[in-house]
């Protein structure tokens, strides 16, 4: 059974790591010390399962002499639908080792903010890491070839309401939306576009596998047994899960810091509520005057003060927001100088470390 302590150490401990890296400078592109390719890959690894490990593997058979470099969103422990995570991104980090990446550094911290706002990070840690290869699962439908053949001649691709546009040639390229990995993807490229990385040539577009379920491994993991979906995860993801599952840390999806959500829901001022990310004043006032006439007992009382707003998500965005209680101008001062450090959660060995190095520059610190 996981301690509410447990969960609060997390969202407390990395509260000071977010405000420490505020105050460090950031850090510009490094030149490389070395010709290794560095491929890197963006997943969340909650938990790691066959469809992630068939991508990895892909990607490193494509491009020989290679470091594979898995970057995991870190702080907070909470994924881009603002939900916690299954695993601590070190035991994310572990498996991902286990099953073949190189180096694992920190992604941002997904939770406390908005796709657009993750996205920017995550092009400026490509960026940042140099990167030649990115290997990206996408979903096979009508239309999307021909988005990955533009994306992959170096064109940005944007998602606009109800349909995909090229933004170098301004032509509609596909009408509609598109589901997660394939959004994933063109927002991607208008990101790194928007950072100066040309990504001419470096996306590795692979077809998702079936045969896995995101939903039957988590309802797997908060059973415990996981019969079911054995042969939905490499076996070091099951032995990992087992093994935390056991000493009391997995599984974190269904928890949260509750007494600190419910306490800002309860006494934040309308002025500090209205700098909350994703907050703004008449959202603040919203709150305000809810809690005047009964006060929030309840992460469920919370929940029904929380409009849906644009995402589906955007409930458990807010619930992660009054969970940390970040502002919206530090993560805007976050995001500007993001990455500030090159942080390393696990590494396969040092003589693969010391190639990183080379490959990045020598600013990096460890989890």
């Amino acid at each position: 059974m996981i301690s509410k302590d447990y969960v609060k150490g997390i969202i407390q401990e990395d509260r000071k790591t977010f405000f420490n890296d505020l105050e460090i400078s950031k850090i510009d592109k490094f030149p490389s010390q070395n010709n290794i390719n560095l491929i890197a890959d963006f997943t969340e690894y909650s938990p790691l399962h066959n469809g992630h490990f068939h991508c990895m593997k892909e990607a490193k058979h494509q491009v020989n002499d290679s470091i594979f470099v898995a970057i995991v969103p870190g702080l907070f422990e909470r994924s881009g639908r603002g939900l916690p995570y299954i695993l601590h991104r070190k035991y994310r980090g572990e498996i991902a080792i286990s099953v073949g990446a190189d180096i694992v550094v920190e992604g941002p911290p997904m939770g406390i903010m908005g796709s657009g706002q993750y996205s920017l990070c995550l092009a400026k840690m490509f960026k940042s890491l140099n990167t030649d290869f990115i290997p990206r699962g996408y979903k096979k439908i009508n239309g999307f070839d021909e988005i990955m053949n533009r994306i992959s001649t170096g064109h940005a691709i944007a998602p606009k309401p109800y349909k995909i546009v090229d933004m170098d040639t301004g032509e509609i390229v596909l009408k509609g939306k598109l589901e997660e990995d394939n959004y994933v993807i063109v927002s991607l490229s208008k990101s790194l576009n928007k950072v100066g990385f040309d990504f001419k040539d470096k996306f590795i577009f692979v077809e998702r596998i079936t045969g896995v379920s995101g939903t039957l491994i988590r309802e797997a993991i908060a059973s415990g047994n996981f019969d079911n979906v054995k042969d939905m995860m490499p076996k070091e993801t099951i032995e990992v899960l087992k093994r935390e599952i056991a000493d009391g840390k997995c599984p974190l999806h269904n928890m949260r810091f509750d007494d600190e959500i419910i306490n800002n829901a309860n006494n934040l001022s309308f002025s500090d509520l209205s700098k909350l990310n994703f907050f703004n004043e008449n959202y603040a006032q919203k709150f305000i005057d809810l809690r005047g006439k009964k006060a929030f007992d309840s992460i469920d009382d919370v929940k029904k003060a929380i409009s849906r707003g644009f995402s589906t998500h955007f409930q458990n965005r807010v619930l992660s927001i009054l969970e940390t209680n970040i502002e919206k101008n530090d993560v805007s001062k976050y995001i500007d100088q993001y990455p500030s450090v090159i942080r390393v959660i696990d590494y396969k060995n040092k003589d693969v470390l010391d190639k990183f190095r080379e490959k990045i520059g020598k600013n990096i610190v460890f989890l």
